[in-house]
C-alpha cells in the first residue's frame, strides 16, 4: 500500500512538473509568434522561435499553402514541437514585395491641424493671476480647430480671434484624443502688456532632419523616420494639416555618447520630394511628387524572415550620399506585439562608430537589410548605450504606406 501511494505522489509530481513545462513553453512561445502573417506564392509559413514551432492548417483538406492564390487568406494551428496546440493564425498570401531602398537625409515642415495646446500660464490682470483657458477646460494636448467658427491655422490667427474679441467670451471647437469638444472661455486684459490673453501657449508647425527608408512604387509614397513626430512639450503625435519632406544635405555630426544622444545636423536643398500624408507611429509617409535617385528594387523581407544575427545599416553621415555599414540585430521579446519597436541594431561598423559614435538623431529611418533583403529601418537610440537602438520591421512600414495609398484611393472616388 505504501508503495502505491508513493508511486501516486511520484507520478502526481511528474505530471504536475510536464504541466508547469509546457505553460511555461507556451506562454515563452506565445511572446514570439503574431496573430497575422504575410507568405508568398508558393511558400509555406515557417516561424524563426526560440523552441520549434509549425503551422498546421486547419483546413485538413488543404496539403500546403501552394494550394492558395495571392490574395487568399487561411487560417493555421500554430503547435509547439507539432503537437502541442496553443494558438492560431491569419495567413495571407501576397506577391514578393519590392521597394526603393533609400538612406539619404530629408527635410521635413509639418503645419498642425488647428493650433495644438502646449502649456497653460497664469495671467496677471488688475482683480489678480487668473488662467481662463484652464478655468474654462481647455488642457495641454488640444487642438484648437476654430474659434466662433473661424478656421484656426497658425498661433497669428489665435492671437488676432483673441485680442479682436476685446473681453467677450469665445467659443472654440477643439480635438481632443480624435473626437470634438466645444468649451466657451472669456478672454482677460493682462496687465503686463494690456493684451487680452486666454493664458495659453500654442504650437502651430514642426520641422527637422530624418532618413528617407524606402520608395514604394506601387504605392507611390515615400516613407521616413520609422516613428513619429511628437510634441516636444506634450510628447504626443502630431497631426498633419500639411507638410512637405525636401532633400537634405548633412553638414556635421555630433557623435553620440552614453546618455548623451548625438544629432546629424543638416540643411533643406528645398528640392520637394513628396507632399506629408500621414504621421504615424510607424514613420512619416507622403505621396511623391518630386524626383529621387532610385537603384534596383530589393525585396522586403516578410517580418518571419528577420533573424538575430548580422545585419547592415544603409545611412548618410555627410553630404547626401548613403553608405552600408555593418551592425547586429536581436528581436525584442514580444516583438510581434509592437507596431514599431521590434528589434534591437546594434551599430558594429569601425567607421560609424567613430563617426557618430553609433546611432545618433537624425539617422531615425535609417534602412536595415539583411541576406540582401530590407528588414526595417532604425527607429530610436538608446541613450544609455549610443552603440544600440530600436528598429521597426519594414513589413509594418510597408503596410501604412499601403494604408495611405488606399484613402487616397478612396477620396479620389
Amino acid at each position: 500500500m505504501k508503495f502505491l501511494r508513493g508511486t501516486v505522489k511520484f507520478l502526481f509530481f511528474v505530471f504536475l512538473m510536464l504541466d508547469c513545462a509546457v505553460f511555461t513553453l507556451i506562454y515563452m512561445v506565445g511572446n514570439q509568434v503574431s496573430d497575422t502573417y504575410k507568405i508568398n506564392q508558393g511558400e509555406t509559413l515557417t516561424l524563426n522561435t526560440s523552441v520549434p514551432v509549425k503551422a498546421i492548417y486547419k483546413n485538413t483538406s488543404a496539403v500546403d499553402s501552394k494550394t492558395y492564390q495571392v490574395g487568399e487568406t487561411f487560417t493555421v494551428d500554430l503547435k509547439i514541437f507539432g503537437v502541442i496546440p496553443f494558438s492560431t493564425a491569419d495567413v495571407q498570401v501576397v506577391d514578393d514585395m519590392y521597394a526603393a531602398v533609400l538612406g539619404t537625409p530629408f527635410g521635413m515642415k509639418i503645419y498642425t491641424e488647428g493650433v495644438l495646446v502646449i502649456e497653460l500660464s497664469d495671467i496677471n490682470t488688475k482683480n489678480g493671476t487668473v488662467n481662463p483657458a484652464k478655468q474654462a477646460g481647455i488642457r495641454v494636448g488640444d487642438y484648437i480647430e476654430s474659434v466662433n467658427g473661424e478656421k484656426v491655422t497658425c498661433n497669428e490667427d489665435l492671437s488676432y480671434l483673441v485680442e479682436a474679441s476685446g473681453g467677450q467670451a469665445l467659443n472654440f471647437k477643439i480635438n481632443r484624443d480624435g473626437k470634438t469638444v466645444y468649451i466657451k472661455a472669456k478672454p482677460q486684459k493682462s496687465s503686463d502688456d494690456d493684451m487680452w490673453r486666454l493664458g495659453i501657449w500654442v504650437r502651430d508647425s514642426s520641422a527637422g532632419i530624418g532618413t528617407l527608408t524606402f520608395y514604394s512604387p506601387s504605392t507611390n509614397i515615400v516613407c521616413g523616420l520609422g516613428h513619429g513626430i511628437c510634441d516636444d512639450d506634450t510628447e504626443t503625435l502630431l497631426t498633419v494639416e500639411r507638410g512637405e519632406m525636401v532633400n537634405a544635405q548633412i553638414v556635421s555630426v555630433t557623435k553620440g555618447a552614453a546618455g548623451s544622444p548625438g544629432e546629424l545636423k543638416g540643411k533643406f536643398t528645398f528640392d520637394s520630394i513628396a507632399d506629408i500624408e500621414l504621421n504615424s507611429d510607424c514613420g512619416i509617409y507622403g505621396t511623391l511628387k518630386g524626383s529621387l535617385q532610385v537603384a534596383n528594387l530589393t525585396e522586403i523581407a516578410l517580418k518571419q524572415e528577420v533573424e538575430d544575427g548580422e545585419a547592415q545599416i544603409l545611412c548618410t553621415t555627410s553630404g547626401d550620399t548613403a553608405k552600408l555599414y555593418s551592425c547586429t540585430i536581436k528581436k525584442r521579446t514580444a516583438n510581434y506585439l509592437s507596431k514599431t519597436q521590434n528589434f534591437i541594431v546594434t551599430v558594429t561598423d569601425k567607421e560609424l562608430l567613430s563617426a557618430t559614435g553609433g546611432i545618433v538623431q537624425g539617422m531615425s529611418g535609417s534602412p536595415i537589410l539583411q541576406n540582401g533583403k530590407l528588414i526595417g529601418a532604425v527607429t530610436h537610440v538608446l541613450v544609455d548605450d549610443s552603440t544600440k537602438g530600436y528598429g521597426i520591421f519594414a513589413e509594418n512600414m510597408l503596410e501604412t504606406a499601403q494604408s495611405v495609398a488606399n484613402e487616397q484611393l478612396k477620396e479620389a472616388s
